[in-house]
């Protein structure tokens, strides 16, 4: 497994259904919005209980070179 260099972490996190639906929108906004910095990874985290089911995206970054 390859060790992946990066200086940044920003998560992405709901358990609302309204907003899982515009989670998609929020992350793009935020990739213009910082268009100075690569991802280098990402993990994507469900989990749920009775009641309610959280999305999580974690998105791994550095600035671009």
């Amino acid at each position: 497994m390859a060790v992946v260099n990066f200086t940044g972490v920003r998560v992405f996190s709901t358990t609302l259904a309204r907003d899982r639906e515009n989670m998609g929108e929020n992350i793009t906004k935020w990739l213009k919005e910082n268009s100075n910095l690569d991802i280098v990874d990402k993990v994507v985290t469900q989990s749920s209980d009775k009641e309610f089911h959280c999305l999580t995206i974690t998105l791994f970054y550095r600035p671009k070179s």
